[in-house]
């Protein structure tokens, strides 16, 4: 009786953890309610992980240092993981993102090899199963090596390397991989050398997949690894019966290949383009090398001045907005802006930045209002209207090489089109190009002023510059 009592619990308390990732998913679509829903859906993870550890087996004493472990499991993680969410800056999130992904993904194969040890000590298990173990150990494996990659790339420690004949490689090792599963599926007793085989070429894969890819599409390897993860922890669920685990990944692995097809979409370009084309990396960054023309600069005066007597303003925030970590300034400039009644608001390109949602996340840390936040396709039916855009460490997503220049990497990609705006101020560190390594021809346009210099900095004298008119 206490055993069924006990699996009713456990099953119930299951279930009331899927809800909670179901509603905490929901609330991240608005910025207003997101901290809420991520609060939400880790207490429902909570509850999960409680359950589990008291109502999944019985408590006994001979089992205590299982319990123990599994505690000094939880504290250790616990601790390293809030240290690590309190100490990184947002312009390292994209790196905490990919590393804690690949931490996922380790977890699944962990529990794939696990799985498959026990059938090798005498367990019984059906080929279904031991398809859905190789499957989660594959996939997890592709998930951790890739996104550490990944990691090391954002960081700047992993350049753009790829292999001669690359591409072939590559289809070998996942040709390899399956071809290895089905044997094994398919063998009476899988010996265990065979499983280690698979995770090595399974986590050499992943690394082999990252590596060549350039840096203009690294948000959509990371959404993409990012749903690798989620599919691995839904065959874990599989295997344990874990509803929690089930949903959970799920969920992570629905709405990660949903965010990849779009911002594969928003970029103009297929999946395997993507993933074959070394995109910002290698002899792509090349295009449109060469001085284009005579860049005109402006003074933080002059740029006060057409925007103090705008009638409307435009920010299109990037990746460099981030690294200067002027959200709260360009908000404060927002609302100075609003007290000379000059309407204010963001341009929003989805790619912007090194992670899918950089930018919301950025201006949301600055209690930027969401209807300020305007979509690529919003922005670019009201740009006629604007009498000023302000450009800030933005480089890629403004780029006209974009439609003008067929010979460029990124022509195609839909773009925030600044130069129908009335006047168009880049502000910049300097002629860097951006994470695509492509020339920016807007910099050389005539409709184009540039304004050297910190960001932070620019945007606080602007200010002070702004207030005395």
């Amino acid at each position: 009786m206490t055993e069924l009592l006990g699996l009713s619990i456990l099953e119930l308390c299951y279930i009331a953890a899927s809800i909670t990732f179901i509603l905490g998913l929901k609330m991240l679509s608005s910025p207003d309610k997101a901290r809420k829903g991520n609060l939400i859906a880790a207490y429902g993870m909570g509850i999960a992980i409680l359950a589990t550890i008291l109502f999944k087996e019985e408590l006994t004493a001979d089992k205590w240092l299982n319990y123990v472990l599994i505690l000094a499991g939880l504290i250790v993680g616990t601790v390293i993981g809030t240290r690590m969410a309190l100490k990184v800056k947002m312009t390292a999130m994209p790196q905490m993102v990919s590393f804690f992904n690949g931490m996922g993904g380790a977890c699944a194969a962990v529990i794939s090899l696990v799985e498959f040890d026990h059938v090798m000590h005498g367990g019984t298990i059906s080929s279904g199963m031991l398809v859905v173990i190789l499957l989660g150990l594959i996939i997890g494996s592709v998930s951790f090596s890739g996104s550490i990659i990944a990691y090391g790339k954002l960081e700047g420690k992993i350049g753009d390397k790829a292999l001669p004949a690359g591409q072939i490689l590559n289809i070998i090792l996942l040709l390899g991989m399956l071809g290895m599963a089905i044997f094994m599926a398919n063998t009476a007793q899988p010996q265990a050398i065979y499983i280690y085989i698979l995770l090595g070429v399974s986590l050499l894969y992943g690394v082999l997949f990252v590596m060549p890819i350039g840096g203009a599409d690294m948000p959509v390897v990371i959404s993409l690894l990012n749903s690798f993860t989620g599919m691995a922890a839904a065959f874990g669920g599989f295997l344990y019966g874990n509803q929690a685990m089930l949903t959970g990944g799920i969920l992570v692995g629905s709405a990660g290949t949903i965010l990849t097809v779009l911002m594969c979409k928003a970029m103009n370009r297929s999946l395997t383009n993507v993933i074959i084309g070394s995109f910002g990396g290698g002899g792509a960054a090349a295009s449109g090398d060469g001085e284009q023309g005579t860049i005109k600069e402006i003074s933080v005066t002059d740029a006060a001045i057409l925007l103090a007597y705008a009638n409307k303003v435009t920010v299109v925030p990037g990746y460099g907005l981030a690294v200067a970590q002027a959200q709260h300034t360009v908000h404060n400039l927002e609302k100075i802006l609003d007290d000379k009644g000059v309407e204010m608001n963001y341009a929003i390109h989805p790619v912007a930045g090194r992670m899918p949602g950089h930018m919301n996340v950025l201006l949301a840390e600055a209690d930027v209002p969401y209807p300020k936040l305007l979509e690529m396709e919003d922005a670019n039916d009201d740009m006629s209207n604007v009498d000023v855009v302000l450009v800030i460490g933005a480089n890629d997503v403004v780029n006209p090489a974009a439609e003008n220049d067929p010979s460029s990497p990124i022509y195609g990609m839909p773009i925030i089109k600044v130069l129908n705006a009335k006047n168009v101020i880049v502000m910049k560190r300097s002629m860097g190009k951006g994470y695509a390594g492509i020339e920016n021809s807007l910099f050389f346009h005539d409709k184009n002023r540039m304004l050297f210099g910190d960001a932070k900095d620019s945007l606080e004298k602007l200010i002070s510059e702004v207030k005395s008119l």
